[in-house]
């Protein structure tokens, strides 16, 4: 066996060990928090729920139209509204709702649900009474935020002058305002109803109850129901937040298994100490390596010291042959 034999034998030998010490287990990603659920909002202008009944009576047509009504995320805005009533009118279309602005608006994001309506100069009419406006209002607006970590706020606002069948009235918020005209019916008004619980918000402007006769474009009665400017909100979920990984040994700070390592001491992340006879709980197999300092690669340079060893000692034999046959 020459030199270069003998140190590549050696090399090899030394090289085993290392590589094992290369495989070093992969960590695993944190996991990600989840998410909260979405809120929700809503906004209308204008919605109907009448019935006209015909001069016969035996007819009755539903009047159930909504103006500009919007569910997160969206907007509108339109500023008439006509319908068509079989045997109404000739055929010709009724317009129910006229004004010089008429939106809504309905937002949502992780952090709060909104909705928004506003109406200003509007003029509400119902069949049968095409010159006498059933409502007049100045602006109307109504608002429904619902916010992440906040309660719930529902405003509804009635500026200027309000006009029922002609007549101009004060409204009040202890109840109902009613307004009576001979020969063409009556009209109850409620005043910016609100309403708020932990996670929700509604707001309504106007709430009009409808009973008329006006007795005219072969309309005997319209009763029913009107609303103006209405909005309503959910609050968004919060996000959950994640939990904790149990951390191994419990909070005692002792191995509930015997590893080679103690438990979490609090911190980020555990201290590692080598095993010890002293440490409580099962001992581990290779405690007589542990407790002279020994790693689990112990035996493969133990391996490789012998391997050594019986390199030189072939090496020595072969010398020595060559010596005696020289």
């Amino acid at each position: 066996m020459n030199s270069n034999t003998f140190r590549r034998a050696a090399l090899a030998a030394v090289a085993a060990p290392v590589a094992l010490f290369a495989a070093v287990p992969a960590q695993a990603a944190p996991a990600t928090p989840a998410t909260g659920g979405e809120g929700r909002a809503s906004a209308v202008v204008l919605r109907t729920g009448l019935d006209v009944s015909l001069l016969n009576k035996s007819v009755h047509v539903p009047l159930k139209v909504t103006l500009n009504e919007v569910q997160a995320p969206a907007s509108a805005e339109k500023t008439a509204l006509t319908v068509n009533l079989d045997g109404v009118a000739g055929g010709r279309p009724v317009s129910v709702l006229r004004a010089d602005v008429a939106t809504a608006n309905a937002t949502v994001d992780k952090n709060k649900a909104e909705g928004y309506t506003n109406l200003a100069k509007a003029r509400v009419h119902v069949p049968g009474l095409p010159l006498l406006s059933l409502i007049e209002v100045e602006k109307v607006t109504s608002k429904a935020l619902c916010e992440v970590g906040k309660e719930p706020v529902a405003e509804s606002n009635v500026l200027g002058h309000v006009k029922v069948l002609g007549k101009k009235v004060t409204l009040s918020a202890g109840g109902p305002t009613r307004v009576a005209v001979p020969g063409v019916g009556e009209v109850s008004l409620d005043l910016s109803s609100t309403e708020t619980t932990s996670r929700t918000a509604a707001a309504t402007a106007l709430r009009l109850k409808v009973s008329v006769n006006p007795l005219d474009l072969n309309v005997a009665e319209v009763e029913g129901d009107i609303t103006l400017a209405e909005a309503t909100c959910e609050t968004p979920k919060a996000p959950k937040t994640p939990e904790k990984p149990e951390q191994p040994g419990g909070s005692d700070g002792g191995s509930t298994d015997g590893g080679s390592t103690g438990g979490d001491t609090g911190g980020d992340a555990p201290d590692v100490k080598p095993q010890t006879g002293s440490d409580a709980g099962k001992a581990p197999t290779t405690a007589n390596l542990a407790e002279t300092g020994g790693s689990s690669t112990t035996p493969y340079l133990a391996g490789g010291a012998a391997l050594l060893l019986a390199i030189g000692a072939g090496a020595t034999v072969v010398a020595r042959r060559r010596g005696s046959q020289g």
